[in-house]
């Protein structure tokens, strides 16, 4: 990254004013390179002269800031990347990136093409993004979509950030949940086949039972009708989780998701960890029994305020004792180096126990993130759209999807941080207009496209193995799109420090806008200045790669035109 370029300049120089006895000798002396917030201040900024003066106070001598900082200023080459360097207010190192250091970077893209921005953060790693995985007892709510948007986008930026990712979908198919959901599918397939078979106390009573249920008929007709109830659903149990699992990847489909793993719970029970790992825990202290039930001393650990049962009196396992096997799989039997896991915000009383489930086996908690994202209210016509999957009148990913596309849903759902509310207004994402962001972008990379097109059916383009002069874009709408173009790394940066890719929404709309500005400002094809031309076109397509490549993360189309 360029930050870290201009990080290894300044080391270097601070070494050489070291060297030259201009400097006296620090240890540890950490060298910060920031964005200054006003443009005029340079592209980049650092207060290290200030940092250093500091250090020599506490040590008990003295420092200038300012005179440590034309010491170090002095060894900085300005005949590269940086074209000029200043000096600023008690201390400040005001650093302004060459401008024919700029222009070259327009090649550089085009020549990196889609792996332009990658970085090598992760070295390899093997991290797993596991998401959404709502009990299969359902269609999905719309609730769901931030859950899938989040994940899905985060596991494509990690991936552009060097580590090697997994997407999972955890499945809960071992609880009383899913009993209960066979016996209602159970009775809704009896009654659309005449019998009169009422269903279960707390059911499902959601429509979307029936399409289920009809989905079983076409299938395997009445013969589910010809057994005693209770083979008949413990027959159907299996056969229910694969009918529902089909039409949530069908849904999450909808969204550009895919998954590479759908891990079922019922596994670790039928593998016996479940009961493993619970024993391992016993002989070490950490699992007791009290009150005829089975317990994890949680309260043991940092943060957790009280013990948590693994096995009810009734013989029966919570779920957190599926958890504790499941996270033991990730770690210890499939031996990821990270797990994120996107849950919604209501679980997050549930994020200190699962640290303390990862000291007990022995892991370090900090391989385990826990993202918390908040609620997303969905507004028509000003008023929210109430969501409730009990009460039957479910709004489905797929239903709000087929409204507004893929492109908008994901858009807006990936505006803001984890910890926001959302607000997602129906209205304007059905908008062809500059309010609508995700429009305005795909607008913007469509505008590239035909720019781009328009310009080679009139011949305008470099000859065959030529490269453009993109010496000759110097006008500062040029200058000023290049420079947006170079924050793609630390854009990907701030994501994989944030784990959430939302800043790349906000990037990809001052992008287009940058973009529009230099479209504004600068006559791309001149048919008197074909060189020039030339610049200007290669300007556009580093700009559709860089445009392609942000909406490529946040798992958004690219229309060539609109």
């Amino acid at each position: 990254m360029v930050r870290e370029q201009i990080q290894q300049l300044l080391k270097q120089a601070i070494h050489a004013a070291q060297m030259s006895g201009q400097l006296p000798a620090l240890e540890s002396l950490s060298v910060e390179v920031l964005r200054p917030k006003q443009a005029d201040h340079g592209d980049y900024s650092t207060n290290v002269a200030m940092m250093a003066a500091a250090a020599l106070r506490k040590a008990g001598g003295s420092g200038n800031p300012r005179a440590i900082a034309q010491a170090i200023v002095e060894h900085i080459p300005t005949d590269g990347l940086l074209g000029r360097v200043e000096i600023a207010g008690p201390g400040f190192i005001n650093l302004h990136l060459s401008e024919r250091w700029l222009q070259a970077q327009v090649n550089a893209i085009v020549e990196a093409g889609e792996t332009f921005g990658n970085l090598d953060r992760g070295r390899g790693e093997h991290w797993q993004v596991e998401f959404v995985s709502a009990n299969p007892t359902g269609p999905l709510h719309y609730g769901g979509a931030r859950n899938g948007a989040l994940g899905d986008s985060l596991a494509n930026v990690l991936a552009a950030a060097g580590y090697r990712v997994q997407r999972e979908y955890y499945v809960n198919d071992a609880g009383n949940q899913f009993n209960l959901f066979a016996a209602t599918l159970y009775a809704r397939y009896a009654q659309l086949l005449g019998r009169d078979e009422p269903i279960p106390e707390d059911g499902y009573a959601g429509e979307y039972m029936f399409d289920y249920a009809q989905t079983l008929i076409e299938q395997y007709g009445d013969r589910f009708l010809h057994m005693p109830k209770d083979e008949a659903i413990k027959q159907l149990k299996p056969i229910s989780e694969e009918i529902v699992l089909a039409a949530l990847q069908e849904e999450l489909g909808k969204l550009g998701i895919r998954y590479d793993c759908w891990f079922r719970e019922q596994s670790l029970y039928d593998s016996g960890l479940v009961y493993e790992v619970i024993e391992k825990l016993r002989a070490q202290g950490d699992v007791v029994e009290r009150d005829g039930a089975t317990w994890f001393l949680a309260s043991k650990y940092p943060n957790v305020d009280k013990d948590m049962v693994l096995i009810r009196s009734n013989g029966m396992p919570t779920y957190f004792a599926s958890d504790i096997a499941y996270h033991y799989h990730k770690f210890v039997v499939r031996g990821f180096d990270h797990v994120v896991n996107i849950w919604g915000v209501d679980h997050q009383g549930h994020v200190p126990r699962m640290a303390a489930v990862m000291a007990a086996l022995g892991l370090d908690p900090s391989r385990l993130t826990i993202v918390l994202h908040g609620l997303v209210k969905l507004m028509r016509n000003g008023q929210e759209v109430k969501l409730s999957k009990r009460r039957g009148n479910l709004i489905t990913v797929g239903e709000v999807v087929d409204e507004v596309g893929a492109d908008a849903v994901r858009f807006n759902l990936l505006t803001r941080g984890p910890e926001s509310t959302i607000e997602f207004d129906l209205d304007l994402a059905k908008q062809q207009t500059e309010e609508n962001p995700v429009f305005f972008v795909q607008y913007s990379h469509a505008r590239i496209c035909s720019i781009l097109a328009k310009a080679n059916s009139e011949g305008v383009h470099p000859a065959a193995g030529a490269t453009p002069h993109v010496a000759l874009l110097t006008h500062p709408s040029e200058l000023a799109l290049i420079r947006k173009l170079l924050e793609l790394e630390e854009q990907i940066e701030l994501a994989v420090e944030k784990l959430s890719p939302h800043n790349l929404t906000h990037y990809a709309v001052e992008l287009a806008k940058t973009f529009n500005g230099f479209y504004r400002d600068c006559r791309v094809v001149d048919p008197s200045n074909p060189t020039l031309s030339e610049a200007r076109l290669q300007l556009c397509q580093a700009t559709r790669i860089v445009l392609v490549k942000t909406l490529t993360l946040l798992g958004i189309s690219a229309p060539e035109s609109m």
